[in-house]
């Protein structure tokens, strides 16, 4: 498989006026580094646009059409970008977190990558079938953690007896106890979140993809999740975790991809775009719009590009997600 092309568009040092994020003295300060196999997801300007219903105000210059049609029931519609041409390329041995406030397109990417979503523009290739995890992966309520793990294992290709041997390790990695053999539907969030991720990492993917399921768990949880994540990584699997929680990103994760307004900001090492985003956030948080927009275009004008040349040939060993609509 030969090397995706990359090209560098511009690079500049984010400026945050000499100060830090309030915590910039917790967390790792060189980050994870792992050495990288092969590409394993190709994602090439992706877009995913849609048209929806808007009950705005309708401008003074509308025109005179436009406001009878409002009139008589018909809505004016308006496109959201939800992802707005994203490119890049992820290696085997990769942990990559993606970032951003609410609506900025990290769960749709990852939708697109599962192959649950259709893509209005580009396109994403795999080496292998990505096996995704989400806040409300679908597990049965009315059946216990363990009939659930069964049921899980066995939809994930398992023979019987590969489920009997995984069990074990999928019990201790979700660190719920007794309450394994009780109903999902007393299981709290964070304990149902655990027992997901543990059924979805028992088979080693080759590619995971999780989205919003690490938020919740105790210290004991969070380094088991971690050891469990780092085996993936040292097996040659590439793992996507998508974090309201950008410190988590940057203490699990080798790499991290900022989403803002379906546009990627930023592309780079997690400690350091997560931090960036998390400074950012932080001045968004506390009513500092100009120096936050200040750091955005700062971190924006940090982005490497990931160019994937249509003749690439390494594209053809991968498996397409989706059929795009154009």
């Amino acid at each position: 498989m030969s090397d995706t092309h990359l090209e560098e568009v511009s690079t500049a040092d984010v400026d945050n006026d000499g100060q830090s994020p309030p915590d910039a003295d917790q967390g790792p300060k060189k980050g994870i580094e792992v050495p990288l196999g092969p590409p394993t997801v190709v994602v090439q300007r992706l877009s995913v646009h849609y048209r929806v219903a808007s009950k705005e105000r309708e401008s003074q210059d509308a025109t005179r059409a436009q406001r009878a049609a409002r009139r008589i029931g018909w809505d004016r519609t308006v496109t959201v970008k939800a992802v707005d041409d994203v490119s890049f390329v992820a290696r085997a041995g990769e942990a990559i977190g993606v970032v951003g406030h609410n609506g900025s397109g990290k769960s749709t990417l990852l939708r697109v990558m599962a192959g649950l979503e259709t893509p209005t523009k580009g396109r994403v290739l795999a080496h292998s079938t990505p096996s995704f995890l989400g806040v409300n992966a679908a597990l049965m309520p009315e059946l216990s953690g363990m009939e659930n793990v069964r049921l899980g294992l066995l939809a994930m290709g398992m023979t019987p007896k590969e489920v009997r041997e995984a069990i074990p390790d999928v019990v201790e990695l979700a660190g719920i106890g007794r309450s394994v053999h009780l109903p999902m539907k007393t299981y709290s969030s964070g304990m149902g979140a655990r027992l997901r991720f543990a059924i979805s990492a028992a088979a080693r993917p080759e590619i995971l993809l999780i989205d919003e399921a690490l938020a919740t768990g105790d210290a004991a949880s969070k380094e088991r999740s971690e050891a469990r994540m780092a085996q993936i990584r040292e097996q040659a699997g590439t793992i996507f975790l998508v974090s309201h929680a950008a410190q988590t990103i940057e203490e699990m994760c080798t790499r991290a991809i900022w989403l803002h307004q379906g546009e990627m900001v930023l592309d780079g090492p997690a400690y350091e775009t997560a931090r960036a985003y998390r400074w950012w956030a932080w001045n968004i948080a506390k009513g500092e719009t100009a120096k936050a927009d200040v750091l955005l275009e700062a971190a924006r004008a940090q982005l490497r590009a990931t160019v994937v040349q249509p003749e690439d040939t390494s594209t053809d060993q991968h498996l397409s997600r989706h059929s795009s609509r154009n």
